[in-house]
């Protein structure tokens, strides 16, 4: 029987070839130590390998940022002189865009707003405050939006209650004030209204226990208070019910074992 051959056993620049230690302009490196074929070179058409050579050789980054590989060009830009990265903000690849707007000043990303690439939106997402993170909750790429309204202040969330996208409307619901979350109790989408049933004050519950969604029913089973209970014995679903007849149950058990007498 013939075993799997290690894909990794000869490593392979980023045009496909055998990486030959002698022939590379840091030679010396490798003959101390400081860099190893496989692990921790620049060479490798592996980023996570180049990334260990610029971990280890931060003040090498700097000729890198032109290199043709843009994987290289990508990690070199993490390690990099913040002064050399403003060019990158118009490389030709998105990953280097975007490495170049998570290290950047936010004065000098402005432009990236109309980057084609969602990911370099994404970052840029990621460092804007105020009034500009908010410009961005009208991105058309809901991944964009995700990442503007897991940043907003809890108080604006209210102005993404609308988006098109339910998972945006979800991690609105994960992260809005409990108080405000009537805003959302009647969402169209049942996973939206499953996180408002996690998280709403137990005393507005009742409003859910009616809705269409199992999940969100059982959720209100679990968490509502015990005068809501007994409506959700006759719920449709068995699990609900149950949940429902459990808590009473349990409930009703403390109350007699609190009235027992003490034996002498």
């Amino acid at each position: 029987m013939t075993g799997d051959v290690d894909p990794d056993a000869h490593p392979l620049d980023w045009q496909g070839q055998p990486i030959r230690c002698r022939d590379c302009a840091h030679a010396s490196l490798n003959r101390e130590g400081l860099c190893r074929k496989g692990a921790a070179c620049v060479r490798d058409r592996r980023a996570r390998r180049v990334d260990g050579f610029f971990k280890k050789h931060p003040q090498l980054a700097n000729n890198y940022l032109d290199h043709s590989y843009f994987e290289v060009r990508a990690v070199a830009a993490k390690y990099a002189s913040v002064l050399r990265l403003q060019a990158l903000l118009a490389d030709p690849e998105p990953e280097v865009r975007a490495m170049a707007a998570m290290r950047l000043p936010v004065s000098r990303l402005g432009a990236l707003a109309q980057d084609p690439e969602p990911r370099v939106r994404i970052a840029l997402a990621n460092r804007l405050e105020g009034a500009a993170l908010l410009a961005m909750l009208d991105d058309p790429d809901y991944l964009v939006r995700v990442n503007v309204v897991r940043r907003l202040e809890p108080g604006l969330l209210s102005l993404a209650v609308g988006d098109p996208d339910s998972e945006v409307r979800r991690w609105v619901a994960r992260r809005m004030a409990p108080e405000r979350l009537g805003l959302l109790m009647f969402d169209p989408d049942p996973l939206v209204r499953l996180v408002v049933a996690e998280r709403l004050p137990e005393e507005r519950l009742g409003a859910l226990q009616k809705d269409e969604d199992l999940r969100v029913r059982f959720t209100v089973a679990e968490r509502a208070p015990m005068a809501l209970l007994p409506a959700l014995l006759d719920d449709a679903d068995e699990l609900v019910r149950a949940a429902a007849c459990a808590r009473l149950s349990s409930t009703e058990r403390g109350d007699r074992s609190h009235l027992a007498e003490p034996d002498d």
